[in-house]
């Protein structure tokens, strides 16, 4: 292990900015790339921990550690995108089935950086699928497309963090990852095109991760304004590959990019760590037909189709009093909210929904396949929510996590009135119950969490 590995490993715990004024006491040692690092290294402890096992990785900038794929979520896009190409019937592609591939990251040549005017890649009559990473980043997407593609093209506008990730790749054991620094650009824009930053590289699958901020720092939303503008770029990227596979921000309204994109074929809403992390949409060239919404979280999924959705009934409770024979409350997780599926869950499964905008359920048994896409909870009470039920309740359950959906209260004030410290395992909700007359009311449902 050399100088900068035992510097990390020794100097982990400490401050950066105390690193950063002894830099005189370190000469053998690039500070700089040192405090960078080891900044980086806490954000991928448990983030991206096969990365953080091996202090010899570089990380020349904080924000990419933060900004990257977790471990979890890469992979998903690994399966995702090695998915559809199988999927495509024989002879579509131009290449060869995937090869029976030597060690964890197959084989190829090593990791190479090409700077400068593009020219023709050598790729030809290598076998396995092909994927090219455009916006390359901090390499784990990439990584994660190593082991399930035969070959990875990784393309990242900044020279520092791709000269940084060929040495990290070559650390890390890869050998099927060609390393590119081109910027990309649209037709007429500045950089290079989609076409000769390829070369001779057929991807079977395109990916993309747009960076969500403009050139002054700030946080950007619109397709457009991301960096590259993939709208603008979607001619070239489709006349180089039929599938193309886009993260956009968790934060993207689902219908309207479907809107302004073109051929999608899906679009994966996923969570890890009770967060909506990432929105994959997939675009087919020759998909013309309705796309498919797909929730996925804890190794669970659950696809439906927009239409569905529009078309689906909610079921609602017929009185107050069908509320209290219910056994459990279902809570959909983060991946399910974002899909959307709202009327579909409780139409699908035959579940009662609490009312028309409060997306919670109550049911006899819960679906197993639902199970991993939420929580669930055991119904113990079912009570009004009055002032003089309050204290009441408060009294009987001192321990309690508090949640209020579309009552006049938040859930912060709602814990207040009653008297509840957090903690344990009761849960309790403040609820809007809509039943089929066209009444409401609003009612605390004393859970507890199985």
């Amino acid at each position: 292990m050399g100088t900068f590995d035992d510097f990390i490993l020794s100097h982990e715990g400490d401050d950066p900015a105390r690193l950063l004024l002894s830099r005189g006491r370190f000469p053998d040692v690039d500070m700089d790339l040192a405090v960078t690092t080891i900044e980086a290294r806490r954000k991928l402890r448990t983030k991206v921990p096969e990365w953080y096992a091996v202090p010899s990785l570089r990380y020349p900038k904080v924000l990419p550690a933060e900004q990257c794929s977790s471990s979890e979520t890469a992979r998903y896009k690994a399966r995702l995108a090695a998915r559809f190409w199988e999927g495509v019937p024989s002879g579509t592609h131009g290449h060869p089935r995937p090869c029976k591939r030597e060690g964890p990251f197959g084989r190829g040549r090593e990791a190479t950086v090409h700077e400068g005017t593009p020219s023709q890649n050598e790729w030809e009559g290598e076998p396995g699928a092909r994927i090219a990473d455009l916006t390359g980043g901090l390499g784990v997407d990439s990584q994660a497309f190593s082991e399930v593609f035969g070959k990875v093209l990784y393309n990242e506008m900044d020279p520092t963090l791709a000269k940084a990730a060929e040495y990290n790749f070559k650390a890390l054991g890869i050998n099927n990852i060609e390393v590119l620094n081109y910027c990309l650009s649209s037709a007429g824009g500045e950089g290079v095109s989609v076409g000769e930053i390829l070369g001779g590289f057929s991807p079977d699958v395109l990916y993309l991760d747009p960076a969500r901020r403009a050139s002054d720092g700030r946080k950007v939303f619109l397709i457009e304004d991301c960096r590259p503008d993939v709208l603008g770029l979607l001619p070239d990227l489709f006349a180089a590959c039929r599938f193309i596979l886009l993260k956009l921000s968790p934060m993207a309204d689902i219908s309207m990019a479907a809107e302004r994109l073109s051929h999608v074929r899906e679009v994966h809403a996923v969570a890890s760590g009770g967060e909506c992390k990432e929105l994959l949409f997939v675009l087919d060239r020759d998909w013309e037909g309705e796309y498919a919404i797909i929730a996925a979280e804890s190794g669970a999924t659950f696809r439906f189709l927009p239409s569905g959705e529009k078309g689906a009934a909610a079921r609602l409770a017929d009185h107050p009093e069908v509320l209290g024979s219910c056994r459990y409350l279902y809570e959909p997780g983060k991946a399910l909210l974002k899909s959307g599926a709202f009327r579909l869950l409780s139409e699908r499964f035959g579940m009662i929904k609490a009312g028309n905008h409060t997306h919670l359920y109550l049911t006899e048994e819960v679906p197993e396949e639902l199970k991993p896409l939420g929580k669930t909870f055991g119904i113990l009470e079912v009570q009004p929510l009055a002032s003089h039920m309050l204290k009441t309740v408060g009294k009987r359950w001192p321990r309690a996590e508090v949640t209020a959906r579309n009552v006049p209260l938040t859930s912060e004030v709602l814990r207040r009135k009653m008297g509840c410290a957090s903690g344990g395992d009761i849960h309790i909700f403040g609820v809007r119950f809509d039943f089929r007359s066209g009444s409401s009311e609003n009612k605390l449902l004393i859970t507890k969490v199985l």
